[in-house]
């Protein structure tokens, strides 16, 4: 199969432009998470035939029942991490990588975990092609890396019915988790702040929409 090719034209800059010029109005994110998100062509991480709603402010779908965040919700997120270059971040759902590319140019050590074999080889394909060194993995997103850790951050990008023991456990103290968590019909973004070894702070910041967190891992034949 002929490999998609990368072209990022002057019409898909300029649009990627307003769209980070629209978010900086409305005070999503900081400079940082804006510049990344002006650097990653989130066009390329959808199907060919939404190109042209890349740089709207929605969701859409992609392979195997999943989403792209909104780009107001990436910025978000990543604005909650409070990070600085060379931190060491672990990303439950990889999807389709534009997250994880968003996180790259940040300046991120960035370890991704997705637990659907067709997503994770061709979003790790893609991502090698675009030169984001992120470190890919196929697994549980409930179990996380464990022995990958600790992790001065840690993401997830997915609806999870409750906040996993296992991630906790993989923060170093002084991190910070993001999570969007169920609670009953509500789907609050929440921020865990760990500020002793088994202390926590939490923060809410409203309501949210994602795709839920499963555990059930499609490894297929690696």
């Amino acid at each position: 199969m002929m490999e998609r090719p990368i072209e990022d034209s002057f019409k898909s800059q300029g649009l990627r432009q307003q769209m980070v010029k629209e978010l900086a109005a409305r005070k999503v994110a900081g400079p940082e998470v804006l510049a990344a998100m002006s650097a990653v062509p989130r066009h390329l991480f959808m199907d060919t035939v939404l190109e042209h709603k890349a740089y709207e402010d929605r969701a859409y779908p992609i392979k195997c029942g999943q989403t792209i965040s909104q780009p107001s919700t990436v910025a978000f997120q990543s604005q909650l991490l409070e990070t600085q270059s060379g931190m060491k971040v672990l990303e439950v759902g990889t999807g389709s990588g534009y997250q994880t590319a968003v996180l790259c140019s940040m300046g991120l050590k960035v370890y991704t975990i997705e637990r659907m074999k067709e997503l994770y080889d061709d979003t790790k394909r893609l991502l090698g092609r675009l030169h984001y060194r992120a470190n890919c993995f196929l697994g549980d997103g409930f179990v996380g890396l464990p022995e990958y850790g600790l992790f001065d951050r840690v993401l997830i990008t997915c609806g999870a019915p409750f906040v996993p023991e296992a991630l906790k456990e993989q923060i170093k103290v002084g991190g910070i988790m993001v999570i969007p968590v169920r609670f009953g019909e509500e789907m609050e973004m929440l921020r865990l702040d760990k500020v002793g070894p088994d202390e926590w702070r939490e923060s809410r910041y409203g309501d949210f929409n994602f795709v839920p967190m499963l555990n059930q891992v499609d490894y297929g034949a690696l």
